[in-house]
């Protein structure tokens, strides 16, 4: 009997990057992209409903940010498949940190489960890494 997909058999890499000309720090505010790419490992096909992230900025604010899907789409990754998107935060200083969870839901049992997405840096230039 197959097992719904569990955290563990899907990973998440995240490449962020500061967006210089898109930046303005004269008026704090500091542009990032960053690029997930979600890995299914499992042997069921999954869906990705839904993403929660908490931004810290570099004030020490969160903002807590949910929506359903990613980039306008509720993408379905086979086994074996990634899926890979890239978006932008806006930090009031050139030092960050985001982290968060996917909702996703087993096709096959229907089931949801999350996903962890483990802290990032967001750094821009001259910033210790």
């Amino acid at each position: 009997m197959d097992v719904a997909p569990q955290s563990k058999e899907v990973h998440v890499d995240v490449e962020p990057a500061y967006c210089d000309d898109e930046s303005s720090p004269e008026e704090k505010r500091y542009v990032f992209s960053y690029t997930i790419t979600v890995h299914n490992h499992s042997r069921h096909s999954m869906q990705l409903m839904a993403r929660h992230w908490s931004i810290t900025q570099s004030s020490g604010q969160v903002q807590e940010v949910r929506g359903k899907g990613v980039v306008g789409q509720q993408p379905m990754i086979g086994p074996g498949q990634t899926f890979r998107y890239t978006s932008r935060a806006i930090l009031d200083g050139p030092v960050g940190v985001m982290e968060g969870a996917f909702t996703c839901v087993d096709t096959v049992t229907q089931r949801p489960f999350e996903v962890p997405v483990a802290p990032f840096r967001l750094a821009g230039p001259n910033q210790v890494h």
